[in-house]
């Protein structure tokens, strides 16, 4: 069993942050958040404009002003961008962790020739 967490040797971070432990996302965990923060923007994205074009008389009023519908539905849409964004960089974090756990350091080529200068070699 870990030691709790007030216990834990903390590593520092930049800028004064520290980090008590590091939490390991499954591959597939990774994907999928990576996959949600872009289809939130895809799906916000397109709201925002439809909302923007509303004709229907629900987000602006005869005189062209903005109306509660309005504000509240595009404050959604920012509150999902934001969630979208943090979501999509924690899963695309993930995602650059597993190729980056996956490359093994290439073992370095026999030289050829010692002779010829390393620049000039073919």
């Amino acid at each position: 069993m870990p030691p709790p967490l007030a216990e834990r040797a903390a590593v520092p971070l930049r800028q004064g942050l520290r980090h008590t432990g590091g939490m390991k996302l499954s591959r597939r965990t990774s994907w999928f958040l990576l996959a949600f923060g872009v289809w939130s923007w895809v799906i916000w994205v397109t709201f925002a404009k439809n909302l923007w074009q509303d004709g229907s008389g629900l987000a602006f009023d005869a005189a062209g002003h903005p109306t509660a519908y309005f504000w509240v539905h595009l404050a959604l849409a920012v509150v999902s961008f934001a969630l979208g964004t943090v979501i999509g960089g924690i899963g695309l974090r993930g995602v650059r962790a597993h190729r980056a756990a996956g490359r093994t350091p290439a073992e370095p080529a026999a030289d050829p020739d010692p002779s010829v200068p390393a620049g000039r070699r073919p």
